[in-house]
């Protein structure tokens, strides 16, 4: 694993566009972003989790503080792809991401058990306190999505994304394998995030009001496990059918991953 490794400290805040607010809101951002040199890309990630849920299901209760772990990489995914694993961490509205990069078969192998990890730096250090706290840790769900990226023109803080095509899949938890998986948004929905460290430009603000576009709560792996396990938040309460630690064990592979039929 190479020695590369970030660190974010950021508010998200995000929202579900149509179609038409989309094109209406366009020439606003243009003013203050502009697509980046990568343009339309694919993410991968796969989430991990322990066989109960536990992160997922801390996370939708809505704490004040929450964590979560995946392995991400983009566009087509091979052995010697650069990959990212990233803990992402959330106090307060604010988030903080940590994250180091290596080849996918070797960061893969490491988040499988096999091996120690080869970057010893504080957010490697980070990663591996977080392994060896959970345990049971293993693959939970694969989440693609294709994104849109802006970076701001003047603030270099800001960033604005549209995600489309979101989709969770649990068969095969390898990013190497064949891209599949059920959608989550409806075909003219796009989830737009804004990424900054100061306040969002006012003019922005206010477009967004006049087009009804507010601020939503909104997680690709929480509601991949919505689905996946029926999970059913009401006004009485939290309803969530959870797979048993028994059931999991019954289902694995012979990678040691869960197999969803």
């Amino acid at each position: 694993m190479s020695e590369f490794k970030e660190v974010f400290e950021r508010k998200e805040i995000k929202y579900l566009v149509d179609d038409d607010q989309y094109k209406e809101l366009m020439p606003v951002l243009e003013k203050f972003a502009a697509v980046d040199e990568y343009g339309l890309s694919k993410i991968n990630n796969i989430y991990y989790d322990t066989p109960d849920f536990r992160l997922i299901r801390a996370s939708l209760d809505k704490p004040v503080y929450k964590e979560k772990l995946r392995l991400r990489t983009y566009g087509e995914t091979g052995d010697d792809t650069n990959s990212f694993i990233e803990i992402k961490k959330k106090y307060k509205g604010i988030v903080y991401k940590r994250r180091i990069s290596g080849k996918y078969a070797d960061t893969y192998e490491y988040l499988a058990g096999h091996g120690c990890i080869p970057d010893h730096s504080q957010v490697g250090k980070e990663i591996e306190s977080f392994v060896r706290m959970y345990e049971g840790l293993r693959p939970a769900m694969i989440i693609r999505y294709d994104r849109i990226a802006m970076a701001g023109i003047s603030d270099r803080d800001l960033r604005v994304t549209f995600d489309t095509n979101i989709r969770w899949d649990t068969r095969k938890m390898d990013l190497r394998t064949s891209d599949r998986g059920k959608q989550i948004l409806k075909p003219w929905e796009k989830l737009m995030e804004l990424k900054v460290v100061n306040a969002i430009p006012l003019e922005l603000s206010r477009k967004l009001s006049e087009l009804n576009v507010f601020p939503v709560s909104f997680s690709k792996y929480g509601r991949g496990y919505a689905d996946l396990t029926g999970f059913n938040e009401t006004e009485n309460g939290i309803n969530a059918k959870v797979i048993s630690y028994t059931e999991y064990r019954n289902n694995m592979n012979d990678k040691g991953v869960i197999a969803y039929v």
